[in-house]
């Protein structure tokens, strides 16, 4: 199964709390921080709705 690397590169200050929530959920805590999600529907979702403040890679 694919990965997702997914790194935080801009800041949530000003944003939405809908966004902030769902950084929070996806284990964003701060600026640079890098988890690595299964690549599913449900993460693909989460990555969409805050695609201006994160970057994401495909990980093998």
């Amino acid at each position: 199964m694919a990965r997702l690397k997914v790194t935080q590169t801009k800041s949530y200050i000003g944003s939405k709390q809908n966004h902030r929530d769902t950084l929070r959920s996806l284990g964003l805590k701060r600026l640079h921080d890098v988890v690595v999600k299964e690549d599913r529907p449900e993460i693909r979702g989460m990555v969409q709705t805050v695609r201006h403040l994160v970057t994401v890679e495909e990980v093998d």
